[in-house]
């Protein structure tokens, strides 16, 4: 699983419409996407990603997609934006 504490400035945007806006307006570092997501929830926002050349990180679980982003509930996806 990967830190978000990965040495470069930057905060997260937690949830799909977060993630996908943060591509399009082209702040997103990385995406970090749960393995366990609903495909149908995930795959535009991956391949928008993908499209961009942004970073594609995947993490088992939701739960800890969310844990990993310092929340107690589960994320599809989160971004790492520039500040």
């Amino acid at each position: 699983m990967t830190s978000v504490d990965d040495g470069r400035q930057g905060r997260l945007r937690i949830g799909t419409k977060q993630t996908k806006k943060a591509i399009l307006q082209g702040k997103a570092l990385e995406v970090l996407v749960a393995q366990d997501a609903d495909p149908r929830i995930v795959a535009r926002v991956v391949q928008l990603a993908e499209q961009k050349g942004v970073k594609l990180t995947y993490v088992d679980t939701m739960r800890n997609l969310g844990r990993t982003c310092g929340i107690e509930v589960g994320a599809a996806m989160a971004a790492m934006v520039e500040e």
